[in-house]
């Protein structure tokens, strides 16, 4: 059991298997969301890049998924926001882009997680995840 709670990125597919279609999107996001509350639940800090990605993109132009723009700040800010995260939990299926967060998570000696299962607790939380 962590002595502390945790910062966890949630990590799942975003694009992949969406042919980038807004209803599928949506969904990843909030797969991922969900997670987010069962941590949340369980003590823990999460975040998600999405959720701070997405606003910026928006905020700063882009018109389409992939375009430049978008390429420009979205696995980079969550490059970045994993380096303050102590852990990662990786959901869903196939992704490139979350399979690179757990390997920089590895990299830089984080726990990651592949099951909410098996995140433990923050101390005096009510609930686990």
């Amino acid at each position: 059991m962590p002595t502390t709670s945790m910062m966890i990125l949630v990590a799942g597919p975003y694009r992949s298997g969406t042919g980038d279609d807004p209803v599928r999107l949506a969904a990843n996001v909030a797969a991922m969301n969900a997670a987010a509350m069962r941590l949340y639940r369980a003590g823990h800090l999460p975040v998600t890049g999405e959720a701070m990605a997405l606003p910026l993109i928006e905020l700063a132009g882009s018109t389409r998924v992939g375009d430049a723009i978008f390429n420009e700040i979205f696995h980079p800010i969550a490059e970045r926001l994993l380096s303050r995260c102590d852990a990662v939990l990786r959901i869903g299926g196939p992704s490139a882009g979350a399979d690179a967060m757990v390997e920089q998570a590895r990299a830089q000696g984080k726990a990651v997680f592949a099951d909410i299962d098996d995140v433990p607790p923050a101390p005096g939380s009510v609930e686990g995840p």
